[in-house]
Order: C-alpha cells, then structure tokens, then sequence
C-alpha cells in the first residue's frame, strides 16, 4: 500500500482575477473547477490543472478577498516543484515569464521564481516514467509545457520529528528528502531549514498539501497515521474526492485525497471550470453564495 504521490497543493489568494489571470493564463494551467471553499462556503475554490483535471497536477487556490500577503515559516509549505520535459522549456519558461513581469533565475539546474503575491515556484528537467501532465494553452507549446507535480519543499525547525509518521504513511527515505510512490505516479517531500521570521498564513501562503490514495486503501491511510502519532479527522466526502487531514509533526497540514470520484462527477471534460459548480450538499445555497463572489474571466473562454 503506498500513496500515489501529490494529489494536490492548497495556496491562499487575495484576487482571484489575478490568479486566473497567473495561472490560467501566463502558466498555461487550465482552470478545471471554479467552485467555493466546502469549510467558509462564501469565498471561491479555485482547482487548476492539466487537461484532465488530474491529481499530480492539481493547483488549488481559496480567495479571501483583500488578505495581506503571507509569509512562509517553520510549518509551511514553501515551494512548489514542478516537472519540465527539457532544458529548451527551462528557456522557454525564463523568456515568458520574464515577458510577463516576473523575475525568475536559475538555480541547480533549474528555475525559480514567485507568483505575483510571493508563493515561491520551481521548474526542474526530471527524468521519470511517470505520465506527463499537461494542459493545452494556445501560447505554450506542449512539450514545453509543466507536467505535474514533482516535489513540495517545506520548512522545518526539527524535520526529524517527523520520521516516525513520514516511515507509518510508507513514505521512503531518498536523496535530500523522502518519497511517496505507488504504481503510477511518485512525489517528493524535502525539509529545508526554517527561517527566524514566524508564518504568517495570506496571500501567496501554502494552505496544506494532499497526497493521493485509492479509494479502496483510503480508511487505511487513517489507520497508517494514527499508528505514526497523528490525528486524523474522520473521513470528509468532498464530492469531488473524498479527504482526512492532520498536522504532521512539523506543524504542515496534510491532506490524504482520494484518486476519484473527479472533476467530471458534474461537469464534461470539455467544459471543466466554465462555471460556478456548487456540491449538492451546497446548491441549495448558490441563490445566496453566487452573488457574493466577484465574476472572474478565465482567459480560457476569452
């Protein structure tokens, strides 16, 4: 039983234009679910990602309209590492955003740089088999293109701490990190050292990170992080997966996500994130919840 590497990584935005405008629009991810938050149903979820809408490459983002910029701390996610097929789409990548106001740079090989409200990304050329995860975007060839998921960096005052429910979730130890891999897909989760300055949770901050399970082994993984020291909450159906979550010991929050039901359980493939979709649990609210979020155009549909 192993998870199937990162299902999905959960930031914080102010604006949630901008942030389409960012991610569906310079990054080329394609906005496949615009819906609310299920906890504070009055602010937007917004889901980017490939295609097909896949965990391993599944961006999210709740807007609280006008919050202050976040700062990343001891307990935070705060980089998001994605796949790139080539060093021409490092190139590719350093020109377009460069084009587009951002101020990238090089390192290890690799690239990096922040989004317009300080949420820390990563470009890295990695060799693995695992399937390419790509959005179409008519600006962004597609094998330039970011492929899903390849790491999540978090700062840590005492990693160590964690070994004992990292080792309980069938995490393995590798090269500057640890690895959680199953049958198709692999992610990697590395610690680095936690700056003096506290976390500040806002714009541009790292909500939780989810990791992704069958659905057949997902009461499992609850089991698997009680015996490691955690305390899970009971199984959530969200409608689209279903979801437990804990703090591990470095103070992140996880998330173990379901690989299914998926985005398509309400909407066509081809028409993923066109529209407010509401969980039948909230489309008795949309009358009162719709109104009160702030129309955005996803360039997608321009």
């Amino acid at each position: 039983m192993k998870l199937e590497g990162i299902h999905h990584i959960t930031a914080i935005t102010s604006d949630a234009q901008d942030n389409v405008d960012f991610y569906a629009g310079v990054l080329g991810l394609r906005m496949v679910k615009k819906t609310v938050n299920q906890d504070q149903p009055t602010v937007y979820h917004l889901f980017y990602a490939d295609e097909k809408g896949s965990a391993g490459s599944d961006l999210t983002f709740f807007e609280f309209p006008g919050v202050p910029e976040g700062r990343a701390g001891a307990g935070d996610v705060h980089r998001v590492v994605w796949r790139v097929g080539s060093r021409d789409s490092i190139e590719f990548w350093e020109k377009r955003l460069a084009e587009n106001g951002v101020e990238p740079r090089r390192e290890g090989g690799g690239l990096v740089f922040a989004d317009p409200e300080g949420l820390e990304h990563e470009l890295a050329v990695v060799e693995v088999d695992d399937e390419p995860l790509i959005a179409d975007h008519p600006e962004v060839p597609g094998e330039l293109a970011l492929q899903g998921f390849h790491a999540a960096r978090a700062y840590a005052a005492s990693p160590d701490s964690s070994d004992v429910l990292l080792e309980a979730l069938e995490f393995e130890r590798v090269d500057g990190g640890w690895e959680a891999r199953g049958d198709t897909r692999g992610g990697l989760y590395i610690y680095d050292e936690a700056p003096e300055e506290r976390a500040r949770q806002g714009a541009g901050s790292v909500h939780h990170i989810a990791w992704a399970s069958t659905i057949d082994e997902h009461p499992q993984w609850r089991d698997r992080a009680i015996a490691g020291g955690a305390e899970p909450t009971p199984v959530i159906d969200r409608f689209y997966f279903r979801s437990i979550y804990f703090r591990e010991p470095s103070g992140v929050l996880f998330e173990i996500a379901t690989l299914g039901p998926g985005f398509t359980v309400d909407e066509p493939l081809e028409q993923l994130g066109e529209k407010l979709s509401l969980p039948p649990d909230f489309e008795h609210m949309r009358a009162e919840v719709e109104p009160n979020l702030r129309p955005v155009v996803n360039p997608r549909q321009g």
